[in-house]
């Protein structure tokens, strides 16, 4: 008899959690914690934060991380399954958005440092839109979200799987107050890991 595959999870985890022994305690994690779609309490949850982790991967797997950030509410849950986040303007190598035009798998991770320390991951497949496009589709996506700039795109997920990460292991945070000069002190941006900066 052949089982039917597992609902959540990757055919490499299953495979590890046989050889460490975890497959019960991850069925039922899956069982209880992971949902194939936003509940309320992950709606409110997202609305409240002000910066996401994305990991993305091109065809043939190369991986990259990057953070977005901005006032709560920036993130935009469309409904249960779906939700839309905005690309500013930035360097122009356009890493993450490059990756999703060859691969459209998304991963976001949003940690709550200050209040309740917690995490949620979001799983899914993303489309890029014009800020026109998507608003065409959604007119209440959120305006003045970036004083003076408008999207030049954004990414919106088909959500795929939704879960907890624990907060056994995020650190409790909160706002350290700058020293004087600190930004005096700094080098520019660009320079900041070349070596090649100079205070200023």
């Amino acid at each position: 008899m052949t089982l039917p595959p597992p609902r959540f999870g990757s055919a490499g985890e299953h495979q590890l959690q046989q050889q460490l022994g975890t497959a019960e305690r991850a069925a039922r994690f899956y069982d209880q914690q992971v949902r194939p779609c936003l509940t309320p309490e992950m709606r409110d949850f997202i609305g409240c934060q002000t910066m996401l982790f994305l990991a993305t991967a091109d065809s043939h797997g190369n991986c990259d991380s990057s953070f977005r950030a901005g006032p709560p509410g920036f993130v935009h849950v469309i409904d249960d399954h779906s939700l839309a986040y905005p690309e500013f303007r930035g360097n122009g190598v356009l890493a993450s958005a490059g990756n999703m035009t060859e691969n459209p798998h998304l991963g976001l991770l949003f940690v709550d440092f200050t209040h309740h320390h917690v995490g949620l991951h979001v799983n899914g497949v993303a489309q890029l839109y014009t800020d026109a496009g998507l608003r065409s589709l959604h007119p209440d996506l959120p305006t003045g979200l970036a004083p003076g700039r408008s999207p030049e795109m954004w990414v919106r997920l088909s959500v795929e799987e939704a879960y907890i990460h624990c907060s056994k292991y995020i650190p409790h945070l909160e706002p350290a107050p700058r020293p004087a000069g600190h930004d005096a002190a700094r080098p520019k941006d660009a320079q900041y890991f070349t070596g090649l900066g100079t205070p200023g």
